[in-house]
């Protein structure tokens, strides 16, 4: 059976200093039965979920920076290589690379931009998790009548639940230009990724074509 970390996962979570952070005491939690603490699995791992999630978008992050970097190079490749052409052919396929590293920073500038957003918003969606698992703890507490637990009100842990939520979906509706952003600068990349393969013997394994 699965182990439970009722305790370790939440106090890592207070220690990030969690917007929502108002918990149910711990000494309430100890005194849960087994039978009841069972009943927090999933809240537990929709917290755990959350956590993974953050740690997902920031690895994002870190992988468009290196390839941006990889661009980067590639686009001054390109731009040597059009001194170094000796024909008109091969100073058009570095004209078009050059085109298609550009369009491919841009893209990338682009999706860091949208992945920056989508941790932040990530990590907000993660301090949800974290009340959601505080007011299931407290709706167990609650249930199996520990003592303590009256005194203490749900509407307020339902609340502070509710108004997280929408504070998640606020902060990604504001994302949506980010997205169109996104979306237009890779169509853009594509169109010129496709112009290079096709002036490179139309191969998808073009040695001047790198895919993401």
């Amino acid at each position: 059976m699965k182990h439970i970390v009722l305790l370790t996962l939440p106090l890592f979570l207070a220690a990030c200093g969690p917007s929502y952070g108002m918990k149910v005491p711990g000494s309430l939690v100890k005194k849960l039965p087994f039978e009841v603490r069972i009943e927090l699995l999933e809240a537990e791992n929709e917290l755990a979920l959350a956590v993974d999630k953050v740690d997902e978008n920031n690895n994002e992050i870190d992988r468009a920076r290196d390839n941006i970097r990889r661009a980067r190079s590639r686009q001054e490749a390109a731009e040597d290589e059009v001194d170094r052409a000796t024909d008109e052919v091969s100073r058009e396929v570095a004209k078009l690379a050059i085109e298609e590293s550009e369009a491919r920073v841009e893209y990338l500038r682009a999706k860091q931009r949208l992945s920056v957003g989508l941790r932040d918003v990530s990590e907000l969606a993660r301090n949800c998790a974290f009340a959601k698992f505080e007011l299931a703890k407290l709706t167990a507490a609650r249930k199996a009548k520990v003592e303590g637990s009256e005194e203490l009100d749900p509407k307020e842990f339902e609340e502070q639940v509710a108004e997280c939520d929408a504070e998640v979906k606020e902060e990604l509706a504001d994302l949506s230009e980010d997205q169109k952003e996104e979306k237009t600068a890779r169509e853009a990349w594509e169109a010129k990724k496709t112009a290079l393969a096709k002036k490179t013997f139309d191969a998808r394994a073009s040695p001047y074509v790198e895919n993401l």
